[in-house]
């Protein structure tokens, strides 16, 4: 039987950047009982290394609770979150179009970090890390960022952008990991998935 992980992440990306490296996976999504959004809530004055580590660590919690709920097999489960800061403050998934053209507005013509952190559990052994990467944009006009809202790439995405999508047209440049900023490092991901015994 081919070994495989659980993926904990409702991102159409990470599974297919897990494909992209050969990593069997099984998703392991929240049911209708769970509220997965209320765990990405920022608490007051919350850095955004710590909270990102916070809401995938809360994250893998609920996975780990939902394996044994529902009595599956017994496997790895992977968790990962990202999220856009500019300077301290925390860019998450914008609420509406209003909300990512302002955070377009804020990114044009400036650099950000892109954190994203992955927690593995296999068995007791809990193992994370955080990718951190610096994007810069291009100055953008409002034309522009309205064009790009109107396409809807936007939504469900920290910082109102996706690197693989139109969004390239505006990023001059990108210091870190790519994948970790599309939402999953490989690199990192590959490290804590071999250090409890996954061959690729």
């Amino acid at each position: 039987m081919t070994p495989f992980i659980y993926l904990a992440s409702q991102s159409p990306r990470r599974s297919q950047l897990l494909d992209q490296i050969g990593v069997q996976h099984t998703l392991l999504l929240p049911g209708p009982e769970e509220d997965a959004e209320a765990l990405e809530v920022v608490q007051r004055g919350e850095s955004p290394l710590h909270y990102v580590q916070r809401v995938t660590g809360l994250k893998l919690d609920a996975a780990v609770s939902r394996l044994k709920s529902r009595r599956l097999p017994v496997a790895p489960v992977l968790c990962s979150d990202t999220t856009v800061a500019l300077g301290r403050e925390i860019l998450g998934k914008p609420a509406n179009a209003e909300d990512a053209v302002r955070m377009l507005q804020a990114l044009s013509g400036h650099s950000h970090r892109v954190l994203t952190a992955v927690a593995l559990q296999s068995g007791r052994k809990r193992l994370a890390i955080v990718s951190m990467s610096r994007v810069t944009f291009a100055v953008m006009s409002r034309v522009q960022i309205k064009a790009y809202v109107d396409s809807g790439e936007h939504m469900g995405k920290a910082g109102a952008y996706g690197v693989q999508g139109r969004a390239a047209a505006h990023i001059a440049s990108i210091h870190g990991s790519y994948s970790g900023i599309m939402g999953l490092p490989l690199f990192e991901t590959s490290e804590i998935l071999r250090a409890v015994g996954y061959k690729f």
